[in-house]
Formats: structure tokens, C-alpha cells, sequence
């Protein structure tokens, strides 16, 4: 099974970036952040026409999560569980032949003297807990998506200057390290501890990509049982140098006998 996960910054602005992907890399499942699109207005058909089945929920200019994938899922629910309707687009899960795939669009924060700095480090409490609720660390569970958080040094472009900036803030860690404490292992690292690769480069800053000005925030973990038998994982930089790209671009996990 190869699982990709991709913040578009807008679905219906980066269709043409998606389906060239989806071409290219024949992902069995892609999990998709900030579509910002009312499910209404979400752009199933071209997803449809590829053989892909999309499972969705999205608001108006804002957030949106969604799982495109090859094969249909047993179950799909979104949000925390709760009558929360305001965090369903920012969360996604999927049951695909009994794994388990929770798709986040982590709160990005703004600055972190800020309310919404606090509302993020309270999200990942809920999101602890409703891994707690819901699962046991031997279960096989995927949680990917934007986390909004370079959690390591090398993650970052400058990890001196960068410290305590939005995304790279000590509280940030502590509350990212408290949900991957539950029982997740970082793939990417697990196949490539030393690399330095990012997976989000800031439109404002001139040619980011080319001058390496970028942090490693979208991530693929897993529990246990799905990182002993995952086989690589690598992120494609090229689709954030192609025309309209999204800031973000692909990272890419495949696993041993799961799927197709």
C-alpha cells in the first residue's frame, strides 16, 4: 500500500497538480488538507473518472480535509466524536481493509501569544484523547496530514533562528511529542533519520524552493505494527516547482502487504 498525504491550499485550484500526481505516483490512498470548498462544490468527478473514490468535509475558503483513494473505505466519520461540528474538517478518518488512516489539518496557531497559539496546544490534547477513546496502540493506525509542527531541528531550514517562531515552538513539541508518545512512529524518519527535506516553502519568501528555505510540517506516522512492515517513505519536492503549486508538496509512505 502507498499512502500520500498533501495540504493543496485550495482543492480546486490544485486539480491540475493532484491528477498530474495521482498519474504519475498511482498512490493506492492520498490524504488531502485545506480544501478549502463546501462538500457541495468539492471536485469529485475528476477523482471519480480516475477510479478513485473521494470521502470529504470541507467549508468555504477555510480548512477541509479528504481522502481520495482506490479502493472504498468501510467506515468514514469525521470531527472528534463529540457534537463539535466546528473541528469536522479538520478531521478525517478512514477504515480500508481494517486500517485505521486519521487525516488532520492541525490549527496552524497564527503567533504564539496568541489565542489561537492556545486553542492548537489544546487540539492536540483533544486529539490525545480521542486516540485514547477510540484505539489501542496495537492497533494499525496511520495519522497523517499537516501538523503545522517541525518537530526536530532538522525539520527546519534554521533551527536557531527559528526556535520559538509559529511551527517550531517548544510548547508546540511537547504537545506534538504527547500524541506521538500514545504510540506512533514517525515513517519518514524511520527510513531516513539524517535527511533534510521539507514538505512546506512560504510563497512570500523569494525562490524558497531552490535556496532550501523550507520546514518538514506534513507527516505520515504510524503505530508498531504498520511501521515494522513499511518500506520507505520520501517526499517528492517536484510538484511544488510546477505551475499554481500549493506551498506545500507530496510525502509519500508505502507498506508491505497491505492493499494493492
Amino acid at each position: 500500500m502507498k499512502i500520500a498525504s498533501f495540504n493543496a491550499n485550495g482543492i480546486r485550484a490544485r486539480l491540475p497538480v493532484i491528477l498530474k500526481w495521482l498519474k504519475q505516483e498511482s498512490v493506492d490512498i492520498l490524504c488531502v488538507q485545506e480544501t478549502k470548498v463546501q462538500d457541495h462544490d468539492f471536485p469529485l468527478q475528476p477523482f471519480v473518472d480516475e477510479g478513485y473514490y473521494c470521502n470529504f468535509k470541507g467549508q468555504k475558503s477555510y480548512n477541509g480535509v479528504a481522502v481520495i483513494s482506490k479502493q472504498e473505505p468501510r467506515e468514514v466519520s469525521t470531527g472528534f466524536g463529540d457534537d463539535d461540528a466546528q473541528e469536522k474538517p479538520r478531521l478525517i478518518r478512514v477504515n480500508i481493509d481494517g486500517i485505521e488512516i486519521v487525516n488532520t489539518y492541525v490549527p496552524q496557531g497564527r503567533a504564539p501569544d496568541s489565542d489561537q497559539f492556545k486553542y492548537k496546544i489544546t487540539w492536540f490534547e483533544r486529539l490525545r484523547k480521542y486516540f485514547e477513546t477510540n484505539y489501542t496502540a496495537d492497533m494499525p493506525i496511520i495519522w497523517t496530514g499537516d501538523f503545522n509542527v517541525a518537530l526536530d531541528p532538522i525539520d527546519v531550514y534554521d533551527p536557531k533562528e527559528l526556535l520559538g517562531s509559529i511551527g517550531y515552538h517548544p510548547e508546540e513539541h511537547i504537545a506534538l511529542k504527547n500524541v506521538m508518545e500514545w504510540g506512533f512512529i514517525d515513517i519518514y524518519r524511520r527510513h531516513k533519520p539524517a535527511e533534510k527535506a521539507f514538505t512546506f516553502w512560504d510563497y512570500r519568501i523569494p525562490n524558497a524552493v531552490k535556496r532550501g528555505l523550507g520546514w518538514r510540517i506534513d507527516h505520515i506516522w504510524a503505530t508498531r505494527s504498520l511501521a515494522e512492515i513499511s518500506k520507505a517513505a520520501w517526499i517528492d519536492q517536484q510538484p511544488r516547482l510546477w505551475q499554481r503549486p500549493s506551498d506545500h508538496t507530496f510525502i509519500v509512505a508505502e507498506f508491505e502487504n497491505l492493499g494493492s
